[in-house]
């Protein structure tokens, strides 16, 4: 088991007496290698969901495993060093670094990286431009591409550390049909090549043929 959420929730307390609960009582494990589709409307709990398996948000109960470590045991420090190691992230934005070229865009996360991994970093980042087909785009700046090729250089970027899982928050909804189409077949491509562990959220219930197993997520509950 590589992810585990038992029993998790996540209560926001809006104003006094208005509380949203944005997740209720969810309990989700996941296996290495899988490829988890999670779909549910704007609002179902989903992105929350998906902070919450990050160790990016605090969960008001419950408990989240990442590779059996109980995230909210670690101090900070320590916490965002195994996310760092162990989980890419692939955001509804492409969020990258508009002063960097895509090469120093797709290394960056090294940087924070106290044990860098061979091949050298740049030299790891080309490969992985390579396989996302950017190959020609190394000196390029973000606001040369277009948006499915800086979406494919975020997903370069979220394999430098060589993570055991990538976290997908909407990942091809700024797209139009045919690069949606594009981005999920690479990341299909990616997880049948490499066996990385892929949990991603979406509105889009045509992707759920992408992935190995599907859920629903609707008013902070998940089901099959």
């Amino acid at each position: 088991m590589l992810l585990s959420l038992q029993d998790v929730s996540k209560t926001y307390q809006i104003s006094a007496g208005n509380v949203v609960n944005a997740v209720r009582g969810v309990t989700l494990e996941i296996d290495r290698g899988e490829f988890l589709i999670i779909t549910g409307r704007s609002g179902s709990g989903k992105t929350t969901l998906l902070n919450l398996a990050a160790g990016l948000t605090r969960p008001t109960s419950g408990r989240v495993f990442l590779d059996e470590i109980n995230l909210w045991e670690l101090p900070d420090k320590r916490q965002s060093a195994v996310r760092n190691r162990k989980i890419g992230f692939i955001f509804q934005f492409p969020s990258l670094l508009p002063a960097l070229t895509v090469l120093e865009n797709v290394a960056l996360p090294t940087a924070f990286n106290a044990n860098h991994r061979q091949p050298p970093a740049s030299d790891q980042a080309v490969e992985l431009l390579r396989t996302v087909g950017l190959s020609d785009k190394l000196t390029s700046y973000p606001r040369q591409l277009s948006a499915g090729q800086q979406q494919r250089v975020v997903i370069a970027r979220s394999l430098i550390n060589q993570p055991e899982i990538l976290l997908a928050d909407e990942a091809t909804s700024d797209l139009d049909e045919q690069t949606e189409h594009e981005i999920m077949e690479l990341l299909k491509e990616i997880h049948d090549k490499s066996a990385v562990t892929i949990l991603m959220v979406t509105h889009t219930t045509q992707l759920v043929s992408y992935g190995t197993r599907a859920l629903q997520m609707a008013n902070g509950v998940l089901s099959g």
